[in-house]
């Protein structure tokens, strides 16, 4: 099935109508050759039915939109060119803006393209101008683009959440410190390379920057505030449980048309092109979807997912070992499949398999998307990549743009390795609820076991003793005796003893009545006295 899939999508046939025809077409040889039944084919209407009724999907073209109106209302020019300004003086500074920048827009639109090709256009012409090594210059803006793919509110999570059957508010909680860890890895790489080799990326001259003064904070100030609002609304309102992603998807709609109508710059053309956008981003999301859901009810069908689970189960290491192996797989499947196919036909088959082993799925997400990451970055079918292509002048070869990409890749894989050995990097961040031992939990029921001459909590006193159950059970005693409280069904707290009902002496014991009694067990009538101990 993965083989004929491939064979489709090297011929160039679209990926959902391949992997329906995929499906349906072994589904059909599996039940002509008693592999597989037809029952299974008959939940097909209601899993298309689950898919484009799924709340947590709406959320796709909500974040979908915000990106669309923040990158058609030009936000990033204001940030980058303030940015770019405030660190010029130092060696690197146009690339610490741009990933700065990369992070925000992230944090704000969730689109690799809309980052990459807003600062390749906004930053590349600038870095060449100024001297900036090509690879350098390219490498920078390609890997600070793919941050959106890892920092909330990115769609790769929201998809991944849905396949995995956990929360997305949970998967952008466990996001939030290794999409930081990944800035500080660029950060600190671009800090290494301007201590050794600072002719790579020049300062600016002084004539481009200007001065260093109030003016040029505030002027970064006022473009970085309404984006920290902004992603208040979008984020801030999932972590405090004020909204579900799918309502601050809506909220961040309506923040981004605000920010575009405060920067004059909300007009029909621009929401007419986002929404156009979004709906063709949104559609081709939900046939690949769908066509996956068929390739997988087969798969499933013929026994697919349990040959995977023996497997990989089987793989050295445990949990490691199974983190290792699939993430190589992914990285080199990401150099054919796209994020979303990569998500919806392969991350439903290793799921089963990682909680079987006790892997956190939220860890286990997490650490998906960051290795998806990668997939933007591989040379040759890198999307950056081609993105930036699209955009780069003339004098920059291709060459020099996938070799620019290599180091990038590289510390995207460390971050990889970093959360597979360090999972409290994820996990740390999540709220798991107060927990108990199970051994410390007690049942107490109220009004039971309280009063005096052992009450109905009291065993072997509570309702009587069984007869023949050890020690000789009393009987019932002659008539004219004075009776007993204890063993019957105790004194009620406060009620005192019963009129007529005295304690018996063990001076004066009665005879037994003939015939064994009742024991005690439905407590002792007045008059009747209990035998005597044996």
């Amino acid at each position: 099935m993965f083989l004929s899939m491939v064979c489709f999508m090297l011929y160039g046939f679209p990926v959902a109508f391949s992997l329906g025809a995929v499906g349906l077409f072994f589904g059909l040889i599996g039940i002509a050759t008693d592999h597989f039944t037809e029952a299974f084919l008959a939940a097909l209407p209601h899993r298309v039915f689950g898919i484009v009724s799924n709340d947590i999907l709406l959320a796709i073209p909500f974040f979908t939109l915000m990106g669309a109106i923040l990158e058609r209302a030009k936000l990033a020019e204001d940030l980058l060119e303030g940015t770019g300004k405030l660190f010029g003086a130092i060696p690197g500074g146009l690339a610490y803006a741009v990933i700065v920048v990369g992070a925000l827009l992230g944090a704000v639109t969730g689109t690799v393209a809309a980052s990459v090709l807003t600062m390749g256009v906004i930053s590349l012409p600038i870095m060449l101008r100024y001297g900036y090594n090509q690879r350098l210059a390219t490498g920078v803006i390609a890997a600070s683009g793919t941050i959106a793919q890892l920092i909330p509110p990115s769609l790769v999570l929201v998809v991944l959440a849905d396949q995995l059957g956990r929360s997305v508010g949970d998967l952008y909680k466990g996001a939030v410190l290794p999409a930081a860890l990944q800035v500080g890895l660029f950060i600190s790489f671009i800090l290494v390379l301007s201590l050794f080799k600072p002719k790579l990326m020049p300062p600016l001259p002084k004539e481009v920057r200007g001065d260093l003064n109030l003016r040029l904070v505030a002027q970064v100030l006022i473009g970085v505030i309404p984006v920290l609002v902004l992603m208040f609304l979008v984020l801030g309102t999932i972590f405090l449980g004020l909204a579900t992603p799918t309502e601050s998807g809506a909220l961040g709609v309506v923040g981004a048309m605000a920010l575009a109508a405060a920067n004059r710059r909300l007009t029909w053309p621009l929401l007419s092109e986002a929404m156009a956008r979004t709906a063709q981003l949104t559609a081709m999301v939900l046939f690949i979807l769908i066509g996956a859901t068929v390739f997988t009810l087969v798969f499933q069908g013929m026994d697919g997912g349990r040959w995977i689970e023996h497997l990989l189960e089987g793989l050295p290491g445990g949990q490691i070992g199974f983190l290792i192996f699939v993430n190589i797989f992914i990285f080199f499947l990401a150099f054919f499949l796209d994020f979303f196919e990569i998500a919806f036909i392969v991350i439903p088959l290793l799921a089963p398999v990682a909680e079987n082993l006790g892997i956190d799925l939220v860890w286990f997400g997490v650490l998906i998307c960051i290795n998806l990451q990668t997939s933007f970055m591989h040379p040759p079918f890198g999307f950056a990549l081609f993105y930036l292509r699209s955009i780069a002048p003339r004098e920059v070869a291709t060459k020099q743009i996938y070799l620019g990409a290599i180091p990038w890749l590289g510390l995207q894989l460390t971050l990889v390795a970093i959360v597979i050995f360090w999972p409290g990097l994820v996990t740390n961040m999540l709220d798991r609820g107060p927990t108990m031992d199970p051994a410390d939990v007690q049942i107490i029921v109220p009004g039971v076991g309280v009063g005096s001459g052992g009450g109905l909590g009291q065993i072997g006193g509570g309702l009587g003793q069984a007869p023949g159950l050890g020690g000789g059970a009393p009987g019932l005693t002659a008539p004219g005796a004075s009776g007993q409280t204890g063993g019957g069904l105790g004194t009620p707290p406060g009620l005192g003893t019963p009129p007529g009902l005295q304690p018996a002496t063990p001076s004066a014991p009665a005879p037994a009545a003939p015939g064994g009694g009742l024991g005690g067990g439905l407590g002792v009538p007045p008059g009747l006295q209990p035998a005597p101990a044996q």
